[in-house]
């Protein structure tokens, strides 16, 4: 295996020293040659201090929070100008077993038509995440956000494909961005993220446009756990966020 069959970009914020070390473990645990940016959106350096990186790991502070997948675009431009294979989009908030790297190299080196990646996700408490998606419409937003739970139940039924089989291997139009393993090529035709979505929504936008050129797949021969904090239920700022990624989105892509 090439030392540079993978790069990885985690985007820091503020979070707790224990997630981000038992992120960094699982990947060093993995037995994977790799490189690992930590971008961090954080208002000072001293959040991560106590950070003691090997050679292969990288940290950079940009004064600044320039949003989610603007920080991804930082470490993108790093994979793609060293010529790696496969780049991860990580969460902070996810940890995984030492299989993970394995199984899914062997998959994506024998499906050349696979651009986009995500293992079954699972809360830290064994409950299954539901995070394929069908591509969104206003109306499941709302729901999701502001509908009764009758009514989100009946709606993420579909919207988040529970009619499916989330056993086996199935082409997604749209993957949650706490883990998307992207074969490179794809992401320079794509150019990464738009940075027009801040933060929620470029998750979608990405997996849409991935999905245009390759496969997205949901892999659950492996399988990560995501803590999920879904921090627009519990902010108004954040919640502003979503609003104005959501009418971002749906006057990019139309309704």
């Amino acid at each position: 295996m090439p030392d540079n069959k993978l790069s990885i970009s985690i985007v820091l914020f503020c979070n707790p020293k224990q997630q981000i070390e038992d992120v960094i473990t699982s990947i060093r645990k993995s037995g994977t040659p790799y490189e690992l940016f930590l971008i961090d959106n954080s208002p000072e350096k001293s959040y991560f201090s106590w950070l003691q990186l090997k050679k292969n790991e990288h940290y950079q502070f940009l004064n600044k929070n320039i949003g989610f997948g603007a920080a991804h675009n930082v470490a993108i431009k790093e994979s793609l100008a060293g010529n790696y294979k496969y780049h991860l989009i990580l969460n902070p908030d996810v940890y995984f077993g030492s299989e993970v790297f394995p199984k899914i190299f062997e998959y994506m080196d024998s499906h050349d038509d696979v651009g986009l990646l995500t293992p079954k996700v699972y809360y830290p408490d064994g409950q299954l995440q539901y995070l394929c998606k069908r591509l969104p419409r206003p109306y499941d937003l709302f729901i999701r956000r502001f509908g009764t739970r009758k009514l989100k139940e009946k709606n993420n039924y579909l919207f988040e494909m529970r009619d499916k089989n989330y056993d086996e291997i199935m082409e997604v139009a749209s993957l949650s961005g706490c883990f998307m393993f992207f074969r490179n090529h794809v992401l320079k035709q794509i150019k990464g993220f738009d940075e027009r979505f801040f933060m929620y929504m470029e998750d979608v936008d990405i997996s849409r446009r991935a999905g245009q050129i390759a496969k997205n797949i949901h892999f659950p021969s492996v399988h990560i756990y995501h803590a999920h904090g879904k921090g627009s239920y519990k902010s108004i700022k954040l919640l502003k966020y979503h609003i104005e990624s959501v009418f971002k989105y749906f006057s990019k892509w139309g309704l």
